[in-house]
């Protein structure tokens, strides 16, 4: 640990993973932002990063700044979480990911691009004729729960259950608190199903999940380790993809402007989606260990030493982006870290993107104004997004 009265650091005495926190975090990482490159949270008990440029540095310094032991901000998940794909280092990382992420990779995706965009247009005219609705449950919910849970596999059983497995998956690997706490009886229900219910018998034919025993029956991956990489598949599958969704639902309807500009302008559908989830990345961020010594622009983060990398605070870094916290759809936004980057980078992107854009093009159709009201957030350690969303579509 650090010796404080060699070395004076910048510090920052906040909870990230209280309630006041998670639900209104931007002013708390403007304040890490503005003390420092590297800024240490003593009731965590680790570093902050929250620049944009120190934040890619890190999450590309993946030899020094390591997950394989864990990437929580709490010791007692990280002492167990071993083995899953976010917790794996090079080279065994990128072994792993080329077995996991074929499915969600361009060709896998071209299988299923056309039930998403059919499932998108149906979803859509239903909502145009319905006028008002729940934009979390009826809109952002409907592709991820009914086309991307039947692509896992899974029995009925499990899929009933995915979202609320999600949840507590991510509120584990925030601080240590009663969420944190609260998570593990849930935790350990996964892992009983992944163990014990999506067995090679249970799960559909042909599905991501059968592919993953057929990569243990070729010696592509461990046999044993299948039940830990379904649970790499159903835990953030899902929140992600949803809680963006929400977030891009609700700018465009809070800046009508921007949803006329993008009706007249189709070509703008990516910008709007990365500026969605620029503007509000569905997670905060994830920590690393500091397997040597590391430097943040001139502050040395010693080995030994956590750190938690704000893919959220690096999205809204007055440093790199022209008002950040203004939602524009034209915006070109190459370089967020919403998905994170580096070896890391979320393996499920081009699939969200998918869905989000299927939903867009499904609206510029159909819906000429978007009106959204005041969100419900869910409170979760490492999650950001709605609970509710209440919204109106008026047709064109």
């Amino acid at each position: 640990m650090l010796d404080q009265h060699k070395h004076p650091r910048a510090e920052y005495d906040v909870d990230l993973y209280s309630d006041d926190a998670i639900l209104d975090p931007y002013d708390h990482y403007r304040e890490i932002r503005d003390r420092g490159p590297a800024v240490w949270l003593p009731r965590h008990d680790l570093w902050a990063i929250g620049r944009h440029a120190d934040v890619r540095a890190a999450l590309a310094a993946h030899d020094v700044l390591i997950s394989g032991r864990g990437v929580a901000a709490n010791d007692e998940v990280n002492k167990i979480a071993n083995n899953n794909i976010l917790a794996t280092d090079e080279p065994a990382h990128g072994k792993l990911r080329k077995v996991i992420a074929a499915p969600v990779m361009p060709r896998g995706l071209a299988a299923v691009k056309e039930r998403i965009v059919a499932t998108a247009q149906e979803m859509i005219a239903r909502l145009v004729a319905q006028g008002t609705f729940d934009g979390m449950r009826d809109l952002a919910q409907t592709l991820p729960l009914t086309v991307v849970s039947e692509l896992l596999g899974l029995p009925e059983s499990g899929r009933q259950n995915m979202l609320r497995w999600a949840a507590a998956s991510f509120d584990a690997l925030g601080g240590a608190n009663d969420r944190r706490d609260a998570a593990f009886p849930t935790i350990l229900e996964l892992r009983e199903f992944c163990n014990n219910g999506a067995t090679r018998d249970a799960v559909k034919p042909g599905s991501w999940v059968a592919g993953l025993y057929d990569a243990a029956d070729a010696g592509l991956i461990d046999p044993d380790l299948v039940p830990q990489f379904t649970r790499d598949y159903i835990a953030p599958s899902l929140d992600t993809t949803i809680f963006a969704t929400g977030h891009l639902m609700y700018h465009l309807g809070q800046n009508p402007d921007q949803w006329d500009t993008l009706r007249e302008n189709p070509r703008l559908i990516g910008n709007a989606i990365n500026e969605a989830i620029r503007i509000e990345a569905p997670i905060r961020g994830f920590t690393r260990y500091a397997a040597a010594d590391y430097d943040v622009d001139g502050t040395t983060i010693p080995k030994g030493d956590r750190v938690i990398v704000l893919f959220a605070s690096a999205n809204r870094d007055e440093r790199h982006w022209d008002q950040p916290d203004r939602f524009d759809v034209h915006r070109v936004v190459t370089d967020h870290v919403g998905f994170g980057h580096g070896v890391h980078q979320c393996m499920g992107m081009q699939l969200a993107r998918l869905e989000m854009r299927s939903i867009l093009e499904a609206m510029i159709e159909r819906v000429a104004r978007i009106e959204t009201g005041a969100p419900v957030f869910e409170i979760n350690n490492v999650l950001r997004g709605y609970r509710q969303l209440p919204m109106t579509f008026h047709a064109a």
